[in-house]
């Protein structure tokens, strides 16, 4: 929720609490007999004068959180024609104060405030010189407390703004944690998958085909040879469901080759070079490792370009013996580690839980982002 939307939520609200204040202390004029006729009308009637100036332009600039600086002053103008002639309508600060803090910024509304309650002891300098001292100590207390009611106001929608905020943030993480868990558990049933056909079917035929050429290497008996076709046949699909069930950027290659293409892909997006080195010796992973270093990858670049208006990226994949490091660095704003708890950076982590493997972030405002994920392979 915005500022705007907060003040259009509640201004039917004030308009009503507005209308009741005039209403009661127009009638309230119009039935005391402290003054003549006239100068009652004359109250009532510019009473009516900023009801109608509020309804045409004061409630519009309120619902679209605008600053109405002039529309204030006019308002005030015709408050000291109504106190003049009148000096109960005082009560109509109770309406005022609120309205000039909807409609003012908020040092304008302190003036004005100040202002309109110094209007009483004004005209009494002028018609009532007895009653100036009491008047202005009513002045100062009415004054400090319509500022007090002004902040509250002010907090109030603040507090809203910031409740819908929360609101709308806390529902895309909802979808984005369905998301994620969604990813997550599909990614784990087919790595589950696929280690299950590596480990029993595809294993299952190479030894079947071992075993029957090693009792007959020529295959002179057809049904040794059939049986071998077979099981090669069936070995072959057990290699292509293994294949469905690695992710699709790694399909198309080894990981080295994602993750080229993931920096390539980025480059493309952002204009922001990404250069990718590899160091040690390539060797082939078990697909959930592969999985989670090439999430890794995307991720991090992912959020480099989302989040850190950087001007160069840079990823390396590292193979030692004992392990695989993948390091994506950035030269962009950087952010406090400790204070992120983005869905990406905790996605990460629970991956590399997931393989033993250790994720370090390592970043300061201003000062660029290292994202460091070292798996035992």
């Amino acid at each position: 929720m915005t500022g705007s939307e907060a003040h259009s939520r509640y201004a039917q609200w004030w308009d009503a609490y507005f209308g009741v204040v005039a209403v009661a202390v127009a009638t309230a004029v119009l039935l005391g007999d402290s003054h003549d006729l006239r100068r009652r009308w004359l109250a009532v009637g510019a009473i009516a004068a900023m009801t109608v100036l509020h309804l045409t332009l004061g409630r519009r600039l309120i619902r679209r959180n605008a600053v109405a600086h002039p529309v204030l002053v006019g308002q005030i103008a015709l408050f000291a024609v109504a106190v003049v002639a009148a000096p109960f309508t005082t009560w109509l600060l109770f309406a005022m104060t609120p309205m000039i803090f909807q409609m003012a910024s908020l040092r304008g509304a302190i003036i004005l405030v100040i202002v309109i309650n110094l209007i009483t002891p004004a005209i009494d300098v002028v018609q009532n010189p007895s009653a100036v001292k009491w008047d202005l100590l009513i002045a100062v207390i009415s004054a400090a407390t319509g500022i007090w009611l002004g902040f509250w106001i002010i907090r109030v929608i603040e507090q809203n703004v910031e409740r819908g905020q929360l609101i709308a943030a806390l529902e895309a993480s909802q979808v984005e944690v369905t998301r994620l868990s969604h990813e997550a558990g599909v990614a784990a049933e087919r790595a589950r998958l696929a280690g299950e056909i590596h480990d029993t079917l595809a294993q299952g035929f190479t030894s079947i085909i071992t075993l029957l050429q090693a009792a007959d290497p020529a295959l002179r008996d057809e049904r040794l040879a059939l049986a071998v076709r077979t099981a090669k046949e069936n070995l072959a699909e057990s290699r292509a469901l293994l294949a469905a069930l690695t992710p699709a950027a790694l399909s198309e290659g080894s990981l080295p080759d994602s993750v080229r293409r993931q920096a390539r892909r980025f480059t493309e997006e952002t204009g922001v070079a990404a250069p990718v080195r590899i160091t040690g010796e390539e060797r082939a992973l078990p697909t959930n490792v592969e999985v989670v270093l090439l999430r890794a990858a995307q991720e991090s670049l992912t959020n480099v370009r989302r989040h850190a208006a950087a001007h160069e990226a840079a990823v390396l994949l590292a193979y030692t013996p004992t392990s695989v490091r993948l390091v994506v660095r950035d030269d962009g704003r950087g952010f406090d580690p400790a204070a992120a708890n983005g869905f990406g950076l905790t996605g990460m982590r629970t991956r590399a839980d997931q393989v033993a493997g250790n994720l370090t972030v390592r970043s300061h405002p201003d000062s660029g982002t290292t994202v460091e994920l070292e798996v035992p392979a």
